[in-house]
């Protein structure tokens, strides 16, 4: 363990898993939290007071070439499969959360921690062969924020499509409501069918849906007795996912009934849009919690 950064109001220490891996864990007065350098990813945020505001599975895998199971996966430079990609061969969202990202800045203050990261690269992928680089600006105090910069460094145009893949924990699917999605029109990926009316009850799944608004969302637990704002700039989809217990069970990096621990509410942009070359491109949320008692 090597302590990075330290004083009277907290301390950011990194600690090696392999000769490959490791992550930043953040001690503050405000929060907990820990983030791992493979993928750049969150993995937990747990404002003071309060449980932990992000899912982590217990059978989350680390190791190269393969995604970490909870925290905020970052969805990069594609969403779902590629749409050139029709047999699906280079996987799921992208290479972003499969790479080790570098520590740019780190800011301890009274309030919060800053943490930027960056990623940079060129000739990445047959799908993704511009120069770019991602820059991300993370947040933690009693709120937390997060800001991803995606720069086309080369000369000519790019296609991206992105999501902040959030897993937040809940108490249970069924003790959760989303009340402000209501009459928001979605594409149900399970149905396949297009709706404008149907409420979502509750977080259980399985459950996979593509709503068409960034309007502020609140994730409502009536067990634990607490709520979650989430904010998103930029983005123009929420993405609602749970896979259920059938899913769940044929997936090696969710522990035993761990899908009734988490609900995945996703800022996304989930079709491709240009990224002229020389240009950037910014989204962002912006999380906080509150009790209900």
């Amino acid at each position: 363990m090597t302590v990075l950064v330290s004083n009277n109001f907290g301390q950011i220490h990194q600690e090696k898993l392999d000769n490959y891996l490791s992550t930043l864990t953040i001690k503050h007065q405000q929060c907990n939290a820990k983030i791992s350098l493979y993928g750049g990813q969150v993995l937990s945020w747990q404002p003071s007071k309060h449980q932990d505001v992000f899912w982590l599975s217990k059978s989350a895998i680390f190791e190269p070439g393969k995604a970490i199971r909870g925290g905020i996966p970052l969805c990069w430079p594609w969403f779902g499969t590629h749409p050139d990609d029709v047999e699906n061969i280079a996987g799921n969202h992208g290479f972003a959360r499969e790479n080790i990202w570098q520590v740019e800045r780190l800011t301890i203050t009274e309030n919060n921690v800053e943490v930027v990261l960056s990623f940079q690269g060129e000739c990445m992928h047959d799908l993704w062969p511009n120069a770019f680089k991602l820059r991300q600006v993370l947040t933690f105090g009693k709120r937390f924020s997060q800001e991803l910069m995606i720069s086309n460094l080369s000369d000519e145009n790019a296609y991206f499509s992105a999501a902040l893949h959030s897993y937040f924990a809940i108490s249970a699917p069924e003790s959760i409501f989303l009340d402000t999605l209501n009459d928001t029109p979605f594409d149900d990926k399970l149905t396949g069918e297009f709706c404008q009316d149907q409420l979502l009850a509750n977080g259980v799944g399985p459950v996979d849906r593509v709503y068409h608004a960034n309007k502020v969302i609140s994730l409502i637990d009536n067990k634990w007795q607490r709520t979650i704002e989430v904010e998103a700039s930029n983005t123009k989809q929420w993405v609602v996912w749970n896979p259920g217990v059938q899913i769940a069970n044929n997936l090696a990096d969710i522990h035993k009934n761990g899908e009734q621990e988490f609900l995945c509410l996703e800022a996304a942009n989930t079709k491709m849009q240009r990224l002229s070359g020389g240009e950037s491109y910014t989204i962002s949320q912006q999380v906080s919690l509150t009790s209900n008692e």
